[in-house]
């Protein structure tokens, strides 16, 4: 079957909640968004953890292992979805790249000082929290406004 033009079309993310030995969080510092953390969009026949693996790698020199899918969230501004994993860091020298000025390990409480975009900052809330089961939120973006959610008790 052949899509229309007019078809629902989604761009599809991922992103990584990257922890150290210490407990420490991975955080990017992108020109647009300011720190977040790191992950991008899946390109056409990459599977989710590859291209996340990929991202995480490109953004900030770390090699990792993907965990468990703790969010998904929905931007409904730029019809980006994008799934959010735990991961673990294995290995690699810290890099900053063209995309991702800057790189650091902070603890929990910095990185929630440190983000600014208030989409950023809810989803990096909804990781920190640690549900058993992961969390969805769909929102729209200037100005921020969450759209729906479903938070599993």
């Amino acid at each position: 079957m052949k899509a229309s033009l007019d078809a629902p079309r989604h761009i599809v993310a991922a992103s990584a909640l990257v922890r150290n030995d210490q407990g420490q969080i991975l955080l990017v510092r992108t020109h647009r968004r300011g720190w977040e953390i790191p992950g991008g969009q899946i390109e056409m026949g990459e599977s989710l953890i590859d291209g996340l693996k990929r991202e995480v790698l490109e953004e900030s020199g770390a090699q990792v292992e993907i965990g468990r899918l703790a969010a998904v969230r929905s931007n409904l501004t730029s019809s980006i979805v994008i799934f959010c994993f735990e991961a673990r860091y294995l290995a690699g020298q810290l890099r900053p790249s063209d995309e991702t000025p800057e790189v650091q390990w902070v603890s929990p409480e910095r990185a929630l000082e440190m983000i600014s975009h208030p989409a950023i900052l809810q989803s990096m809330q909804d990781l920190l929290a640690g549900a058993a089961d992961a969390i969805y939120r769909a929102y729209q973006v200037d100005p921020y406004r969450l759209v729906e959610s479903h938070v599993p008790h």
